[in-house]
């Protein structure tokens, strides 16, 4: 048997176990089970539980995404700077920092900020559980993304440097107008798929605590576990489910293309 022949053979045995693997499952499941536990009528037809989940959970989401991301990618930039510092200090200080939020799930972050400073100090942080909960937010992404800067700095060639140096320009400026619009080039695409791991980490904030209005779509989709038009069944989470989907997916499909178009560039 010819070694193209073989192959096809062997693809479309695999084939045939997937397929069966399907069917046996659609033939196992308990559809009616199913159907009134996950996909409850009541929630999908409109207004149903999409109103609050797309005005509030959505609107939320992402405005508690781009508030973390904006404040991440600023003080990111600032570590990342500090690690590539010639001062020694500085190096470690910003070593320490990434390292140390790096190493700790966000979820205890967000906890420490929200009752732990609370209580320690006295002092409750702008916007109350709901600002404790972005700062954290801030703090954990900010430790990924300067690494995220710093291998992208590190990756423009020495040339531009030397180039820019060489025309007169000091170091400040060299970095601020050659280097890191190049840096950000390179980053773009893992800068974005971070901002698509702070949509999903946003579902945490729902264990600090939420006034009715500041809730995101994982707090509201919980809710309506005991109330609403869907209470007692899973369907406000599949719902919500789909809504990450719908913010998410094009997202990144986007890390996917641009990480093409940087291939190809190269």
């Amino acid at each position: 048997m010819k070694r193209t022949t073989k192959r096809r053979v062997v693809q479309g045995v695999l084939y045939a176990v997937l397929l069966g693997g399907a069917v046996a499952l659609a033939l196992a499941a308990d559809w009616p089970t199913i159907k009134a536990n996950f996909f409850k009528s009541e929630g999908f037809v409109p207004p149903g539980s999409w109103g609050d989940l797309i005005t509030i959970g959505v609107k939320n989401t992402l405005i508690y995404t781009a508030i973390a991301f904006a404040g991440g990618l600023a003080l990111a930039l600032v570590l990342a700077l500090m690690k590539l510092s010639p001062v020694a200090a500085y190096r470690w200080l910003a070593t320490a920092y990434i390292e140390f939020f790096r190493g700790l799930p966000a979820l205890l972050v967000m906890l420490f900020m929200a009752f732990g400073v609370t209580i320690a100090f006295q002092w409750t942080p702008p916007g109350g559980t709901t600002g404790a909960g972005i700062v954290a937010l801030i703090m954990v992404g900010s430790a990924y993304m300067a690494e995220t800067l710093r291998a992208g700095i590190q990756a423009v060639p020495k040339g531009q440097t030397e180039a820019a140096r060489s025309l007169g320009m000091s170091a400040g400026r060299t970095t601020l107008t050659v280097i890191l619009p190049q840096a950000f080039r390179i980053v773009i695409p893992p800068l974005t798929n971070e901002f698509v791991l702070l949509i999903k980490d946003t579902s945490l904030l729902f264990v600090i605590g939420f006034a009715a209005e500041q809730r995101e779509l994982t707090t509201i989709a919980r809710d309506f576990l005991a109330s609403g038009p869907t209470a007692g069944t899973s369907t406000s989470l599949v719902q919500a489910a789909i809504l990450y989907l719908v913010i998410t997916l094009p997202l990144t499909q986007l890390v996917s293309f641009l990480e093409k178009r940087q291939r190809r560039s190269r």
